[in-house]
Order: structure tokens, then C-alpha cells, then sequence
């Protein structure tokens, strides 16, 4: 799904459990990914999150973990480093499976 940002987090405070994981990019029109981050963890907290970008002077990957974002891809990004931090994101929120 593509839409707008802002948009999107009215999405998400109506339906908070309609998502598994959210991608985003850092730099949008009128709203940066930390902030949409920040605005749905508050909704949601514990959401996962990746959010991707070619360069940031105001996000980095520590910071990004410091906020509550689980995933961070600097681009260009390829297929496989997209599907790994998407499985390593959706690893860790997944809960343990019994030993059988």
C-alpha cells in the first residue's frame, strides 16, 4: 500500500492491529519516517517498523533503535537486504515457538 504519511497514520489509529509491518521512507512530503514512526508507536507501540533511507543527517541506525524502529536500510537496498531485515523484524516480535 502507498499513500500519504500524514494519511496513513489516521489509518493505523483507526485500525492499530490491521498491520503486521510498516516500511517506510526517511524522507517524505511533509512528514520525515522517524516522525511517522514516532506517531505510530504511540498508537501502536511495539509495531514494527523499517524505515529506509539513502542518507539522513537526523537518523541513523542507533537512533532509529533509540526511538522504538526495529529496521533500518540504508539505500540502494536490494531484494535480499530487504527480505533479511524484514524476517529479522518480524523474527523478533514473533513469540518463542515450543520445543517439540
Amino acid at each position: 500500500m502507498t499513500i500519504g504519511a500524514a494519511a496513513f497514520g489516521k489509518i493505523v489509529s483507526r485500525e492499530p492491529d490491521g498491520f503486521d509491518l510498516i516500511i517506510t521512507d526517511q524522507t517524505m512530503p511533509h512528514m520525515t519516517g522517524d516522525r511517522l514512526a514516532r506517531s505510530i508507536l504511540e498508537i501502536r507501540p511495539g509495531m514494527p517498523i523499517i524505515v529506509c533511507t539513502g542518507f539522513s543527517e537526523n537518523l541513523d541506525e542507533s537512533s532509529a533503535k533509540a526511538l522504538g524502529i526495529q529496521g533500518f536500510v540504508m539505500k540502494p537496498a536490494g531484494a535480499l537486504e530487504m527480505a533479511e531485515a524484514i524476517r529479522a523484524v518480524l523474527d523478533a516480535r514473533a513469540p518463542e515457538r515450543p520445543d517439540f
